[in-house]
Order: structure tokens, then C-alpha cells, then sequence
């Protein structure tokens, strides 16, 4: 049982790394400076970064250790999620992208919604 979660673990890893590539690409055709690294060709784990302006940066990090999103502005840390949280934080960008075109900025800097 154990080894049947871990590689479906690992799946899900790979699967989210790829997701992030992907939404990383179509940021950078809507003019935005964002990025997605990974370590290896395993795809084991990313980093994907995206400036939204005005010093509002969103970065997402994925491992075999964990998943975390921060959102910062001016060089401060606005909020932290991790896991399930951080990967809903995930979707709600991408669907901004996907319904809107583009990244909704609020009038509030705690969130992107």
C-alpha cells in the first residue's frame, strides 16, 4: 500500500510541476515576466514565480517536501499557504487567466481575488 501512495505521490508531483510550466508560458504571452524552474529531469519539484506590477509577486514552490504559495508586495510577505490551501490559492489564478484573460488585481493586497 505504501508504495502505491508514494508513486501516486509522485504523480501528483510531476502532474503539478508540468501544470506550472504550462501556466508559467501563458503568463509570459500575456506580458507578464514569470517563471517556472525545476531541478532535474525528473520533475520532481518547480518553482514557478509571476510579477502581477507594482511590486506584487506570487511565488509557488513544489517538492517531495511540500507546496507553499507566498504572495509579497514591496518586498513584504502578504500571506503564506501551504498544500491543499496553497494549491487552491493556485487555481484561483489560473482561473483568473482562463475566465478573465488575465490576473485580477483586488483593491485589497492580501489576495488576488
Amino acid at each position: 500500500m505504501f508504495l502505491r501512495l508514494a508513486e501516486q505521490h509522485r504523480q501528483f508531483v510531476q502532474d503539478l510541476v508540468m501544470s506550472l510550466q504550462a501556466l508559467a508560458i501563458v503568463l509570459e504571452r500575456q506580458g507578464y515576466l514569470a517563471s517556472c524552474y525545476t531541478c532535474g529531469g525528473q520533475m520532481n519539484s518547480a518553482s514557478f514565480m509571476v510579477s502581477l506590477g507594482n511590486d506584487h509577486l506570487i511565488r509557488f514552490l513544489v517538492s517531495d517536501y511540500g507546496i507553499t504559495w507566498t504572495e509579497m508586495r514591496d518586498d513584504r510577505e502578504l500571506m503564506k499557504l501551504e498544500g491543499a490551501e496553497a494549491i487552491s490559492q493556485l487555481q484561483e489564478l489560473a482561473n483568473q487567466v482562463k475566465y478573465h484573460g488575465r490576473p485580477i488585481q483586488s483593491e485589497s493586497s492580501a489576495s488576488l481575488v
